[in-house]
């Protein structure tokens, strides 16, 4: 079995090939803004009509002429996908200008575009780097990605194919109510995902370097000293280490959920509006929407059965009796208590108990199942009239 992933690894440029990407990054930024620009004037670009704007632009121009044409290419490719999304799925936005000092720097080079020689990634237009091998590539790369984070560190994304062992064979189910309080609360006590709090371990350093930088950052326009951008530097590195092990422990935890379960049920949670709510920086520590994409993609690569379940009444409805409860719960009370069957349990792991009724019964939501389905036949003679 084989599946297509990305393989990650640290770059060491020097200055002369980082003034090179920085360079290439501008080019495909203003083509970037440039097909925006079409698109809010009306037009729906497509790639084609893209790329012959492209030929038509780079033959007027020398500045575009000295960047790779494969960057620029995939530069459009990439913006007309994400037209077209917006256009088809529901919620998604469309593509916006990027900004020149707070866009995330991207390149991508297909296979043309790159090659592998002596252990350094050549691109386009003879640019060497070096790379950290921290671990083999199981195949030979078809593309590249080349990032820059918020430290200046550089990386390079590579799509490969790799043969994967089958996931062992797994009849269990398992739900999935997620939380503040812990991150994943489930039907078996011994998955849960708690609340690991590494933003908030680290809270007093990274309050300690905001200080320094508020005392250094000058309050007339221009380029800030050297020495706030140290203090900013700690700041990031701060973030950046708690969100590495936030992101670590999803991982793990997903991976044990996929290999030990066949049914995974999911509430279908988006914590958008926690940002608004004075729980907004547990919520960003605890990293829920991360965690759910983790499990949902490891779940689909193993196949397994993942279904998500909408969370309306999954916390109002009691997971024995399925009687729904005629006033929701405050945040505070965090014991179920349902007044027709006298069940008792935990606010979290009742909702995990009905996300998995219903994922059984083969629905997505709480108002698909009747309470008579969920009650079990009670054996005994059956009185027949006369």
């Amino acid at each position: 079995m084989e599946e297509v992933v990305r393989y990650n690894y640290r770059l060491r440029p020097g200055r002369a090939a980082q003034s090179i990407l920085l360079a290439e990054w501008h080019r495909c930024r203003f083509l970037w803004n440039e097909a925006v620009h079409q698109q809010k004037s009306g037009n729906k670009p497509t790639y084609g009509t893209l790329g012959k704007l492209l030929t038509a632009a780079r033959a007027g121009s020398v500045w575009l002429r000295e960047g790779s044409q494969v960057a620029q290419q995939q530069t459009l490719r990439t913006y007309a996908q994400a037209l077209a999304q917006s256009f088809t799925v529901k919620g998604r936005g469309r593509p916006v200008f990027k900004p020149r000092k707070t866009s995330a720097l991207s390149l991508e080079y297909t296979k043309r575009g790159f090659s592998l020689r002596d252990g350094r990634l050549v691109l386009a237009k003879g640019v060497s780097i070096p790379v950290v091998w921290s671990r083999e590539l199981p195949s030979e790369p078809t593309s590249v990605r080349v990032t820059r984070d918020s430290l200046g560190h550089w990386y390079a994304s590579f799509v490969v194919r790799r043969t994967v062992d089958p996931a062992p064979v797994a009849e269990s189910t398992i739900g999935i109510d997620w939380g503040v309080r812990a991150t994943a609360t489930t039907t078996d006590p011994s998955f849960d995902l708690p609340y690991r709090g590494h933003r908030a371990r680290c809270a007093a350093e990274l309050a300690r370097a905001q200080r320094k930088m508020a005392r250094r950052r000058r309050s007339k326009r221009g380029p800030q000293s050297r020495g706030y951008h140290r203090a900013a530097r700690e700041a990031a590195k701060l973030h950046i280490k708690a969100a590495r092990q936030t992101r670590h422990d999803a991982r793990v935890w997903a991976k044990s959920v996929v290999d030990h379960h066949g049914l995974i049920a999911v509430e279908d949670f988006t914590p958008k509006f926690l940002a608004k709510s004075t729980l907004a920086r547990k919520a960003a520590d605890a990293a829920i929407g991360a965690a759910k994409t983790e499990l949902i993609e490891r779940g689909m690569r193993a196949g397994r059965r993942v279904v998500l379940v909408r969370p309306a009444y999954t916390t109002m409805t009691c997971s024995r009796c399925f009687a729904r409860a005629k006033q929701p719960l405050g945040l505070a009370e965090r014991i179920f208590r349902c007044h027709g069957c006298g069940f008792t349990a935990c606010r979290d792991q009742n909702a995990a108990r009905v996300i998995l009724a219903v994922a059984e019964r083969g629905h997505t939501r709480v108002d698909d199942v009747r309470q008579s389905d969920h009650l079990p036949r009670v054996a005994g003679p059956v009185a027949v009239r006369a």
